[in-house]
């Protein structure tokens, strides 16, 4: 009885409704889906000198903007229904996502260092802003992932 009681009480720790929005870390998906559009957005109107670098900042940007805003969306209808495998999915997704960003964030400041004379100065602020905005979904997947793991952790 006890480690059915255990996987319960562990996956209640996973919000649903509108605790999505006033839960630690799961406040965090309002934050990724900001600087993840915002990513999204800056590369795709730049202009793309080095297409397989930024090809890859444009899948990353894309595929967790869509995957967060699923997960969001899940969990504001529930779709978990008390189950422990989605906080261990939580956790995994979230540590993919950090590493994806992380990779993401230093293609696109090598892209922008490396162009810096080749572009004019409105794609160059453009370039840059990507750049920050890439660091900022990093450091948001990061707190999320350290803070997913640890409610894993403490659910099993």
């Amino acid at each position: 009885m006890a480690p059915m009681s255990s996987a319960t009480a562990g996956a209640t720790s996973l919000p649903s409704g509108i605790s999505v929005l006033t839960t630690f870390p799961d406040l965090l998906f309002v934050a990724e889906f900001v600087f993840g559009g915002l990513v999204w957005i800056l590369v795709a109107s730049t202009r793309v000198i080095v297409p397989i670098l930024q090809g890859w900042v444009m899948f990353v940007s894309v595929f967790c903007f869509t995957i967060s805003t699923l997960l969001m969306c899940l969990y504001f209808c529930g779709a978990h229904g008390g189950s422990a495998a989605w906080i261990a999915m939580d956790a995994s997704y979230h540590v993919t996502a950090a590493l994806f960003y992380l990779s993401a964030a230093v293609l696109q400041a090598y892209v922008t260092i490396i162009m810096k004379e080749a572009i004019d100065y409105k794609i160059y602020q453009e370039d840059i802003a990507a750049v920050v905005f890439s660091f900022l979904a990093t450091l948001t997947y990061v707190i999320h992932k350290v803070f997913s793991l640890l409610r894993w952790k403490n659910s099993s």
